[in-house]
Order: C-alpha cells, then structure tokens, then sequence
C-alpha cells in the first residue's frame, strides 16, 4: 500500500470545477496583481481570523520580513525566537542585519518554551517572533506578559497555523502586534504556489505593512518610505477563496487522523500516553499532544495537525524503513539553528539547547493530510510497531 506525505491531486478532484472556474475566471479578466480577487480573499480573512487588517503578501517568508520592516528593525537590533522551527522564521532577521537570538522549545509542544525568554533579553533586544508549530498555538499569554513587561513588539509565525485558536478561543496571529501565514502549497490552506498574510488588530501597522508591499509608494511611484515587491498574485487570491470555506472541515479530519494514530500507537503497546518525554519500554514512540484538547467547548480549533509529529530512537532507520514498504515520510526539522553553519557566528549558538537536539534527532513526521484513508493510517502503524518489534 502507498501511503504518501501529502497529496493534493485529491483534493483537487473534489474542488476541480470551482477551482478551474476561478483561475479562468483571473485569465478573461488578465488582472493578475493584486486586485478584486485578493480584496476578496483579504475580506473573508479579516472576518475568518477576527482582525481588522489582513494584507496578502507574496509568501510566509515575506510576511515575517515586511512584519519586521513595519515594526522598524534595525541593524544590530536583538530579536528573540525558537531555535527549532523553519529557517525563514530566523533567515528573515538576519536579512535585516538585525540578530536572532535563540530560546530552546518546550518538551510537549515543541513550541519557545517561555519560561526561557527573559534570561535572552537585553538593552537591544526589540521583538519576539513566537512560532505556532506544526498547527498548535504557542504559549501567548505569558509570551505577551513578557513583551509588555519589557516594551517588545510580537510578531506570531503562524505559517502551519491558520484557523488555530488559543485557549481562550482567540486566532492566532490576532494575539500579538503582527500575524504571519504561509499559503505554500502543502500548508493546510495552501495556494497553487507562494502566498502569505500579515494580519494585525493594529489598522495602522497594517497600512504600513500595505504600504511597504508595494515598494512603499502611495500614490503610486511616490515613495513615503522603502518597501519591497510583496504583493500577492490574484490567481493565487482566487484558489485561497475557493479552499477557506473548506479550512475548518480539513482541519477537523486531520484532528480525526491524529486521534486515530494515537488510539493505535497505544493499542499496540507502542506508546503509553500523549505528551511523554522520555523513552522506556512502554513508550517507544513519543505521541504529540494538544495542550488545549480538554477545554473543546470553547476552543474547538486547538490542534490542526499540520504535521502529526511522533519521535521514536532509530528515527533515521525507521524512515529508510518506511520507506522501503512505500511510506513517504519528512523530518521537520533535522537541524536547529544553533546548529546551522550560517549562525555559527552568534552568541546565542554557543548556548545549550537540549530539548530541540532532541527533537531534531529523534522526530519524523507521519502523512496525517484529510484525505487520508484509515487503511492507509493503520498500514503505518503495523509497519512502525513491525520495525519496532526488532
């Protein structure tokens, strides 16, 4: 049986007519920059995320950057962020000639554990980029508390994480100063290629986040401040408003599948519990667990389960063995940025971080996307527990 990471030519199929109506619906009316299309898209996402600006930008990666250009990052600023997580969330920093500063992950959520921030703020420190990885919320309320204690702006990284909701029901990325979201192709809302959001409940960072999309001009070719080339192309806007009235049933199915896993990892005798942190022989593999999952009356979208993440010893071993039997597996992410080659120079990589070491030797991520049949889930789980009972 193969069972693949992702595939999207289902979901395709199911939405093909709408699908193919709006992009011939973007090619008669050969406006493909901006436009009615992303107007629409912007609409329906200040409505779905509970903001009062949402500016559709080129990808994640520049939603992170134009975030730190309105928040006015300079060269030599500090800004705090996990060192486990995708490379844009610190690559956009160092674009700016500004430094990352890195804070380890909690053991559970994998998210910036943090009770670990304060110790890594000093005189030039200006911002905290929180990342809500793979669709679980980070810690907001105490990441905020810390933030106004020192007078740090937050910019959230919710690029696995669009629809979330924090345990108190609000979405991430209205929580801090700025929002980001990624529309990459294999994200749980994702476009026919790149495309992102910023989104604020601050209407002024967001006029200035629209301004700098646009090279910063407003009239256009009179230019008030430097921007970049962000904008977000319409036929990309026109996939994403077919596909969001979908997001929360897509995001519900994958909350079905990870539950599914779970209940046979734990039927197999493979895992003991959700959230363990330490290998023994009644957990050898290590369950991810939704923090928020008890509280489902008032916070209904608390995982989404962008990757189901499992960490077991032998993870290297385990792949190659998957794979052999037509499992499609990803590691998410095999080096943190402590030990990236082009940070090497920072303070901050001199530090010790044991629980992203951890994560990053030990995870794999499982196929966990909605159409993902329930054969196909338990063909993964004998196939896990088979290499395990070696």
């Amino acid at each position: 049986m193969k069972v693949p990471l992702l595939d999207l030519v289902g979901q395709y199929k199911s939405l093909k007519t709408e699908l193919d109506n709006a992009i011939l619906r973007v090619a008669e009316s050969q406006y493909f920059i901006l436009g009615p299309e992303v107007d629409k898209l912007e609409k329906s996402l200040c409505e779905y995320l509970g903001v009062k600006s949402a500016i559709g930008v080129s990808s994640g990666t520049d939603a992170l950057l134009v975030s730190l250009m309105a928040i006015d990052i300079q060269p030599g600023d500090e800004v705090i962020l996990p060192t486990y997580s995708f490379f844009a969330t610190a690559g956009v920093v160092s674009r700016l000639n500004a430094v990352p500063v890195f804070v380890d992950s909690d053991p559970i959520t994998f998210n910036i554990n943090p009770e670990l921030i304060e110790e890594k703020i000093t005189s030039k420190t200006k911002a905290i980029i929180p990342v809500h990885l793979y669709g679980q919320s980070a810690e907001m309320n105490r990441i905020m508390e810390i933030a106004k204690k020192y007078n740090l702006k937050v910019i959230e990284d919710g690029a696995q994480a669009i629809g979330v909701q924090y345990e108190d029901g609000r979405m991430v990325g209205s929580i801090g100063d700025l929002g980001c979201f990624s529309f990459f192709p294999s994200k749980n809302l994702g476009a026919y290629g790149d495309g992102g959001l910023v989104v604020s409940m601050d209407e002024k960072l967001g006029e200035k986040v629209k301004l700098l999309r646009v090279h910063g001009s407003h009239p256009k070719y009179y230019h008030k401040i430097i921007g970049g080339n962000f904008r977000l192309d319409a036929i990309q806007a026109a996939v994403l408003n077919v596909k969001l009235p979908h997001l929360d049933s897509w995001s519900e199915k994958r909350r079905q599948n990870a539950a599914l896993y779970t209940k046979l990892f734990i039927e197999k005798g493979l895992a003991e519990a959700t959230g363990k942190t330490t290998f023994d022989e009644r957990n050898k593999v290590l369950l991810p667990r939704a923090i928020y999952e008890s509280n489902k009356d008032n916070v209904k979208n608390y995982h989404i389960y962008n990757q189901y993440i499992i960490r077991t010893q032998n993870r290297d071993e385990l792949r190659a063995f998957l794979l052999k039997n037509e499992i499609v597996t990803e590691i998410y992410y095999p080096v943190p940025f402590h030990r990236q080659e082009c940070f090497a120079n920072l303070a901050s990589s001199k530090g010790k971080y044991p629980v992203a070491d951890f994560a990053a030797d030990n995870s794999i991520a499982l196929p966990i996307f909605p159409e993902l049949s329930t054969q196909q889930i338990e063909f993964v789980v004998e196939k896990i527990a088979a290499f395990c009972e070696k």
